[in-house]
């Protein structure tokens, strides 16, 4: 069982720069693929970016490429969001999400885990 609690969230200017953060309960988050999702009021969730476990993969939404990073650190137990020159369009509750088995990363329903989500609003 691993528990994810996500922080970080908050207001931003257009083309500025947040780290969300997400922190794991549990010593198999070493494990598991990481992967971040955001929903936008009144549209479907949708994939931001993820993770392998041991970080040599990653992925994003193509939207997101250049711009967003998904490092994490292992040893603390912790994934995180860099994401940078943020667009107003990108105002959304971001999940993180866990699994501790192979599937598609893209694909919200092969997650196991859900943080509670952190709120992001980037004003124009």
């Amino acid at each position: 069982q691993v528990q994810l609690v996500e922080s970080g969230g908050g207001l931003v200017q257009a083309g500025g720069s947040l780290r969300l953060s997400c922190v794991a309960s549990g010593r198999a988050f070493g494990t598991y693929a990481v992967g971040w999702f955001r929903q936008a009021l009144e549209k479907k969730r949708e994939f931001v970016a993820a993770i392998s476990w041991s970080s040599e993969d990653t992925y994003y939404a193509d939207s997101v490429k250049d711009r967003f990073t998904i490092p994490r650190d292992n040893d603390k137990n912790v994934a995180y969001l860099q994401m940078n020159n943020v667009r107003p369009e990108e105002t959304a509750d971001y999940y993180c999400a866990a699994r501790p088995r192979s599937g598609s990363y893209y694909y919200d329903g092969a997650y196991s885990y859900w943080g509670q989500g952190t709120q992001v609003t980037v004003s124009s």
